[in-house]
């Protein structure tokens, strides 16, 4: 039994040293698999990535290079902010470069890194900034297709295109997600300048929302940006242009949109032609809708789908402006119209067609 004591004690200890070694092991594995799970977690969300942060400063060197010096055969437009070039980098990226005279500031690279944070897939990339020898440019993705309103009103080199009204559809639903985005953020970002010049299309016809914040960029930096509108434009909210208020919100932003949407559907421009807003803002169900279509959509489409449209564009021009939409509720309308369309267009149902040919519709009264 004297030797049998010794024995017994020593194994307990020599059992509760191992528990103890194993439970060591055990907490450290732990920690080392939450310190990986949240790395994990910070990369795919992009908080560990500050090198990622931020718009890319590139040099008037590089900008020079890759318009050819700024020559007028790269000049491409003229908006808001200055002259457009198109450019391509030493690395092979195609970008455009709006520039303007401007002594340099801190405040317009804090306002560049902030809209260059504003990604989506229905927005035009602001890649970069550049502020040298008195100028000041903003280094953006190009766009190749150009513009919708050039697609719709054509310009001096070539006239516009005809868009089938599916093909409308799907623009509208492509810049209203773009634009459902900004207004989905805290707080919501505005666009403050939306209209069909400011909606580019890619090879793909893929809509992308440009010019996002500029006008406030500009006013921000002393410049007239948002006074400089003009008095009659008809993308302006018009109890904005009553009050003389340019105060702009995600409201006005929503009438910019229907008056976008006026453009699509009608093929006319907006600012020569203000009656289409006020035909539009007086709706009504026994509307002749042959009025206001462009003649140009000739492959068909339904008018059930037609006047739905226009009910959801009447609904956005609304001069209250509390009485407008979201965008997040246009965004999902003008999806729900283009799926019943797609729907209605392709499938037939007994003997009778579901479609109304576009030379029918402007040869009926409705």
């Amino acid at each position: 039994m004297s030797g049998l004591l010794p024995a017994i004690l020593g194994g307990a200890v020599g059992g509760l040293t191992l528990l103890g070694i194993v439970i060591v092991v055990i907490v450290l594995c732990l920690r080392h698999h939450r310190r990986n799970s949240d790395s994990s977690e910070s990369s795919s969300s992009g908080q560990a990535l500050p090198e990622s942060q931020g718009a890319r400063c590139l040099t008037l060197e590089e900008l020079n290079l890759a318009t050819r010096n700024f020559s007028n055969a790269n000049l491409i437009g003229q908006g808001m902010f200055g002259e457009v070039y198109k450019g391509l980098l030493q690395d092979g990226t195609i970008v455009a470069v709006k520039r303007r005279h401007s002594p340099p500031s801190q405040e317009f690279v804090q306002e560049v890194n902030y809209l260059s944070s504003l990604q989506h897939r229905n927005l035009v990339k602001l890649l970069g900034y550049c502020q040298e020898n008195g100028m000041q440019m903003l280094v953006y993705e190009y766009i190749p297709n150009g513009s919708v309103s050039t697609h719709l009103h054509g310009n001096s080199h070539a006239p516009g295109v005809r868009l089938e009204f599916k093909h409308r559809l799907s623009i509208a639903h492509g810049a209203a997600k773009g634009l459902s985005h900004l207004h989905s953020l805290t707080p919501p970002a505005v666009h403050m300048n939306f209209k069909t010049s400011n909606v580019l299309v890619d090879e793909d016809f893929i809509p992308k929302v440009a010019d996002i914040g500029i006008p406030g960029l500009l006013d921000r930096l002393g410049v007239t940006g948002l006074s400089s509108r003009e008095p009659n434009d008809p993308f302006v909210d018009p109890r904005m242009r009553e009050s003389m208020n340019l105060n702009f919100s995600i409201q006005s932003d929503v009438y910019s949109f229907g008056v976008f949407l006026v453009e699509l559907v009608s093929g006319r421009r907006a600012v020569s032609d203000q009656s289409i807003i006020q035909w539009v803002q007086n709706l009504q169900e026994s509307s002749d809708i042959s009025a206001i279509a462009d003649n140009r959509m000739t492959s068909g489409f339904t008018s059930e789908s037609m006047k739905e449209l226009l009910r959801l564009t009447s609904w956005c021009v609304n001069p209250m402006s509390e009485q407008r939409p979201s965008m997040s509720l246009v965004e999902a309308e003008i999806h729900r119209i283009r799926e019943q369309e797609i729907s209605l267009t392709t499938v037939m149902t007994g003997r009778t067609p579901t479609v109304t040919l576009g030379s029918q519709l402007f040869r009926t009264s409705r």
